[in-house]
């Protein structure tokens, strides 16, 4: 079976247990610890800039499910205005989202700050991005064990479209990572996420500034 959605029958292996998850476990350690001391003087750069254009906090945190929908505080840089309108719900993400931010994403330079989730143990390098917490009751038996395993700055997904990809599509990747995950696909993963960065491609789905929400399988973006 290749890793493109909806292709074969998923094999139900056992996801990342025994020595290797130690050796996944080692390698997330000691990628992270040398990225962040890489990454400081971006983030400084990058942190002013945030501060300079959106005010306070530099910080944007919110609670995501991790493996088996355990909660965690994911942490990224701000892309986002802080913009309501007359109803004082807040704006789409394509009016809230500045020049800044744009650039900040299509550089991946907002997902730095999750290096401390890496060293924390909430997140692996590599793994089912984390989404939001509301999705838990949406997704599928099948589109559920992505939560198998620890949810990651990168995955299978994220190198094989992003959010270019339509929900069903992300969310079956997702699976195929849980039952073909091995340290070599991790390695594999990470070489293919630096190329993706410098592609700058599938950043966010045609028509929208973001990926849509997510509705649950078999309904429409607008939850018909």
């Amino acid at each position: 079976m290749d890793g493109r959605p909806g292709v074969g029958i998923y094999a139900r292996a056992v996801p990342q247990v025994g020595w290797k998850l130690g050796v996944k476990r080692a390698l997330d350690l000691g990628v992270a610890s040398v990225a962040l001391l890489a990454a400081l003087p971006v983030l400084l750069v990058a942190g002013a800039a945030v501060r300079a254009t959106l005010g306070s906090p530099v910080l944007f945190v919110q609670a995501r499910p991790g493996r088996e929908g355990r909660l965690f505080r994911l942490v990224k840089l701000r892309t986002m205005r802080d913009a309501v309108g007359p109803d004082g719900k807040a704006l789409p993400d394509e009016e809230r989202l500045t020049g800044l931010g744009r650039f900040l994403r299509a550089a991946s330079i907002d997902e730095l700050p999750q290096i401390w989730n890496v060293l924390r143990g909430d997140v692996s390098l590599v793994g089912p991005r984390p989404l939001l917490v509301q999705y838990l009751p949406r997704y599928s038996s099948e589109q559920a064990r992505r939560h198998d395993v620890l949810p990651g700055i990168t995955g299978w997904a994220q190198v094989n479209g992003r959010n270019a990809l339509s929900w069903e599509e992300k969310l079956a990747l997702d699976a195929w990572y849980v039952d073909h995950w091995t340290l070599g696909l991790d390695l594999k993963i990470l070489a293919m996420t630096v190329a993706r960065v410098f592609q700058r491609s599938g950043i966010s789905r045609e028509g929208h500034a973001t990926m849509p929400e997510f509705t649950g399988s078999g309904r429409t973006e607008d939850g018909k």
